[in-house]
């Protein structure tokens, strides 16, 4: 196994790279109607790790001849994972997100719907002047994807029941659509080939839905002032998680618990104790891991010009961002 080089070493040159999609995404989001562009730049200035965009740039070739594709892109991208989180907070009731009042919240619903609306137009908007048509049939297709897994998750609310198999496909459509795509949009506006592209589709699926069942771990085990909003809200909004899942199959007793609190009833902290604790939580992890496994495995072979050590760094990132 190839050692990966220090987080530090890969980063540094990414950041004028990240700089320049921070001033698009903020021109993307300015300018316009003060009704939608107030909360858009609140939202984007919430900030987070802009791990899309970073996936994207180390998944290409970085080439100066392709950089505003690869710029605009990455922004594209950026512009629809900041869409869906204002439309999904408006859909659970969230009231907080990284520690600051969601749009729903601050704004009200409609403005909630508009900003999200807007966002996701300004994504299609400025893709286009990559001049690639496969590109934005790409983001088309991922965009499909995160509306059928809202839609898979939004059906399955309450099912203590839901096979784990349906949840897998939920986080491939909901999360991973998104890494996969950049990733994918990296390697295709650098001129890879079909493989190459292919490969590390794969490799961003399996790491959106590492990412994903390791964020469920952290709604029942993580700390309010980590993540930006109190615990257990999966289970409030009656979103049913590969924790959950597992918990229940091996005691039937804490889906009684779950349904029970997720009615109103007084004890969630107590049950995100009782659930971090649990053998399903530490099962959940290990599952996660194995997609990370997964990820690695589809780097074997042709990336075409994609920074191999980086993505390997990126993907071990994630285990270790949740641990």
């Amino acid at each position: 196994m190839t050692t990966a080089p220090p987080v530090l070493e890969f980063t540094r040159p990414l950041r004028p790279w990240m700089a320049q999609c921070e001033e698009m995404l903020a021109r993307f989001t300015g300018g316009h109607a003060p009704e939608v562009t107030g909360p858009a730049t609140d939202t984007l200035l919430a900030g987070g790790k802009r791990v899309r965009p970073i996936m994207l740039f180390v998944s290409s070739s970085r080439a100066e001849d392709d950089r505003e594709a690869l710029i605009c892109a990455a922004a594209a991208v950026e512009l629809v994972h900041m869409a869906t989180l204002v439309h999904d907070d408006l859909i659970d009731g969230a009231t907080t997100r990284r520690g600051r009042p969601t749009v729903a919240r601050a704004h009200g619903a409609q403005a909630a719907i508009n900003v999200g609306d807007f966002l996701f137009a300004r994504a299609f908007a400025e893709l286009t002047a990559t001049g690639s048509p496969a590109a934005v049939s790409a983001l088309v297709g991922a965009s499909l994807d995160l509306a059928r897994g809202e839609m898979e998750q939004q059906r399955a609310a309450g099912d203590l029941g839901l096979p784990v198999g349906a949840y897998l496909s939920r986080c491939r459509r909901k999360t991973g659509a998104l890494f996969t795509v950049a990733c994918r949009l990296g390697a295709m506006l650098s001129g890879a080939s079909d493989e190459a592209q292919h490969r590390l589709a794969a490799y961003g699926g399996h790491v959106g839905v590492a990412f994903q069942i390791l964020d469920d771990i952290l709604d029942i085990a993580g700390s309010p002032a980590e993540m930006g909003k109190r615990r257990g809200t999966d289970i409030l909004s009656g979103t049913v998680t590969l924790p959950q899942i597992l918990a229940i199959a091996g005691d039937p007793a804490i889906g009684t618990e779950i349904a029970r609190v997720a009615a109103g009833g007084e004890g969630l902290e107590a049950l995100c104790d009782r659930l971090a604790a649990h053998e399903g939580t530490r099962a959940a992890r290990a599952r996660a891991i194995e997609e990370i496994e997964l990820a690695m495995e589809s780097l074997d072979g042709d990336i075409g010009p994609a920074d191999h050590d980086a993505l390997r760094v990126i993907a071990a990132g994630v285990v270790d961002r949740f641990a």
